[in-house]
């Protein structure tokens, strides 16, 4: 197997396009965002017999605890009849290319969070190479909650949980509420006001403005993303970034006043942002993480998962993120991860 460089568009996203499991983190535009982010990167094709078999975005991430090279939901793999290529191969000669540009960069660990389904076999393929499970996830989910939209509205309405259907109908009815979907950056200003508000009253801490809008800004240029804004009487109350690619739509980022929540806002959101998707022929709608409300209560997705599950649909779960260290500096890393991990309860 070869490790070359992709530096063409075209081929990144038409290989990328046959994995339908995919997300856009491994997406050309989400390289082209962590650029605008400052963040060195590296499209890396794996090719077996000059056939391109395996891509995976790499960065190259500079935190306060350490610098680390990074793969989110990847590295993406097709298997056809062209190929007859075992997972842990590619992983191996990846893992040689990546340890290379990690002693030229200087990082102390190697992190992999991959959309390999939860088994014992892909865990092997990890723990065979010497790869440990991360202590907390990569920014990247590792199990999310998915809807199949390829049918007709109705019969979607049908499927959903009896409560979210009426509260979405019960929206539509309320002319106080207003749907705007937005491709302006003031309104992406306006969201993230919105996003800040709700950060401070559940204590956590939200993306900054910059990686709001430049990941925006970004994935505007291929007008592969929709700012979908609720009002009450004039004035915002819920709002959600949706992103499409390769014929699915995540919802990737949502904020609500808990101000409104009698309104149902981002109840009839989601549904436009899902009706929307349908228009753009999408065949899947990702909503973009999920945690099992019944196995961890007091997980704070327990909440949101409860709301994405009443759409209908199904669950997802994938293995752990993954590490592999590369000098002692990685476990000054691992113990603070762990330590956030513990303080916050999951």
């Amino acid at each position: 197997m070869e490790i070359k460089d992709i530096n063409n568009k075209f081929d990144w996203e038409a290989f990328k396009n046959k994995d339908a499991s995919g997300t856009f983190l491994q997406s050309w535009a989400w390289g082209e965002f962590q650029k605008q982010m400052d963040n060195k990167i590296w499209r890396l094709g794996v090719f077996d017999d000059n056939k391109l078999a395996a891509t995976a975005l790499v960065s190259k991430i500079i935190a306060k605890r350490g610098t680390f090279l990074l793969i989110q939901h990847g590295p993406s793999i097709i298997f056809n009849f062209q190929f007859s290529i075992l997972k842990q191969e590619v992983l191996k000669a990846l893992l040689k290319k990546l340890k290379k540009i990690a002693r030229e960069e200087g990082a102390s660990f190697i992190r992999i969070s991959p959309l390999w389904p939860k088994n014992e076999e892909n865990k092997a393929i990890f723990k065979k190479l010497d790869f440990r499970e991360a202590p907390m996830h990569a920014n990247a989910y590792e199990a999310t909650w998915k809807l199949d939209i390829a049918l007709p509205e109705e019969e979607l309405l049908k499927n959903m949980r009896k409560t979210t259907r009426y509260l979405i109908r019960q929206a539509l009815k309320n002319q106080n509420i207003f749907i705007e979907k937005s491709e302006k950056l003031s309104d992406i200003e306006e969201y993230q006001k919105l996003n800040k508000l709700v950060a401070k009253k559940q204590c956590f801490t939200p993306f900054s403005s910059d990686y709001i809008k430049n990941e925006f800004e970004v994935f505007l240029k291929d007008l592969s993303v929709l700012c979908i804004l609720g009002k009450y009487k004039g004035e915002l109350a819920a709002g959600a970034l949706i992103i499409f690619w390769s014929n699915i739509a995540f919802y990737h980022q949502a904020a609500s006043d808990s101000k409104y929540s009698k309104l149902s806002i981002p109840y009839l959101i989601a549904w436009e942002a899902i009706k929307e998707a349908k228009k753009r022929n999408c065949i899947l709608f990702d909503f973009w993480g999920f945690i099992d409300p019944k196995l961890e209560p007091r997980h704070p997705w327990a909440g949101p998962t409860l709301f994405k599950m009443g759409f209908g649909g199904k669950a997802f779960e994938y293995i752990k993120t993954q590490d592999y260290p590369l000098s002692k500096k990685y476990w000054l890393n691992y113990l603070v991860e762990k330590a956030i991990k513990i303080k916050r309860g999951y």
